[in-house]
């Protein structure tokens, strides 16, 4: 939770969940890769999360919605850890990221390609002339 001054004190999972909009389930997972530190254990045995866990988390839902895999990010956790920086790691990440999503739109734009031939071969056919008992006449090579 917050505390007076606007600083996040000790929190229990669920807080912590709560405060890095994310399960807890999540939290568990990400203590069980490694990416969050074990926490302190309260008298009765619940976990006792500290503002460091709450920047943490927060780092990795972050760094996930920029596309980076739970693998990369411990790679940039590790680096934090020992106290390296990180920057020119993580524009490399980031670069290998672009660069994949790049060749994933020129994939997807040749599919698109591809069925925009099928649908007017299939707008332009009679099907009263498809006899093939075992495909349609629509679905052929594309570049039949």
């Amino acid at each position: 939770m917050e505390g007076p001054s606007g600083s996040v004190v000790d929190v229990k999972i669920g807080e912590l969940a709560d405060l890095a909009c994310v399960s807890a389930k999540t939290v568990r997972y990400y203590e069980s890769i490694g990416l969050l530190a074990e926490p302190a254990r309260t008298a009765s045995g619940y976990r006792d999360y500290d503002s460091d866990a709450v920047q943490r988390l927060r780092f990795v839902r972050d760094a996930q919605a920029t596309g980076l895999s739970l693998a990369e990010i411990a790679s940039v956790l590790e680096l934090k850890d020992t106290g390296s920086t990180s920057c020119s790691h993580t524009a490399a990440l980031l670069e290998r990221h672009m660069t994949e999503l790049d060749e994933q739109i020129l994939r997807l734009q040749q599919a698109r390609e591809d069925l925009a031939t099928l649908a007017g071969r299939a707008a332009a056919l009679d099907p009263s002339s498809c006899t093939d008992p075992n495909r349609c006449q629509v679905i052929t090579s594309v570049s039949s």
